[in-house]
């Protein structure tokens, strides 16, 4: 025996994947076992890269208040003695 862990899980496609998967699989001779197992190695690297649901993302940091405009001369500041 080769010693690989052979289990069993129901995956769910939607029906237009599925068909594909079929299609594919009956062109290559495979089964859809095979051609998912494929497409997972193939996979893997790139759906390593995506984040998870889990990865929090630092918000980003608010801009700056914008300054107080001046006041016009003669409308505001302090008082003149």
């Amino acid at each position: 025996m080769s010693g690989t862990d052979n289990r069993k899980q129901s995956l769910y496609f939607p029906e237009d994947m599925l068909e594909e998967i079929q299609k594919e699989a009956t062109r290559q001779d495979r089964s859809i076992s095979w051609i998912v197992q494929q497409a997972w190695k193939v996979a893997r690297s790139d759906i390593r890269k995506m984040p998870s649901v889990n990865d929090v993302i630092a918000p980003r940091p608010a801009a700056p208040a914008p300054a107080p405009a001046a006041a016009p001369p003669g409308t505001g500041g302090p008082p003149k003695t």
